[in-house]
């Protein structure tokens, strides 16, 4: 989940790089910082190695446009979500399982609805 918070925020800061300061990429690239250093808290609570981050903007493959990119976005926060469904089917510490929530709430709430607009 971690990694592919990383993930998240270095394909949406290579969308920033490569078509300016657009949106929804503006607004969720925050989110999904907000959401690694919430699972980050976890690691360092539990004690837990943190696994280095691989990504990086320069490394991540760009998009040829802001809705293709949105496209992707859509594809992303889809399956973003249903690693955190398949996650919280286990038994977890209630903090665990509050942080997990939220960031999947936060994927299908917040963040699916605004790519949805923008791929349109």
């Amino acid at each position: 989940m971690l990694l592919d918070e990383h993930r998240a925020e270095a394909i949406y800061a290579r969308v920033l790089l490569d078509f300016g300061d657009v949106r929804p990429f503006a607004n969720i690239i925050g989110a999904e910082q907000t959401h690694a250093q919430a699972l980050e808290g976890l690691f360092a609570r539990y004690g837990l190695d943190r696994p280095a981050n691989p990504y990086a903007a320069a490394t991540v493959d760009g998009y040829p446009s802001v809705g293709a990119a949105c496209a992707a976005g859509v594809e992303a926060e889809v399956d973003n979500a249903a690693l955190y469904d398949r996650y919280l089917g286990l038994a977890m510490p209630d903090d665990v399982r509050r942080v997990l929530t939220s960031n999947r709430d936060a994927s299908l709430d917040n963040h699916l609805p605004a790519f949805q607009r923008c791929a349109s």
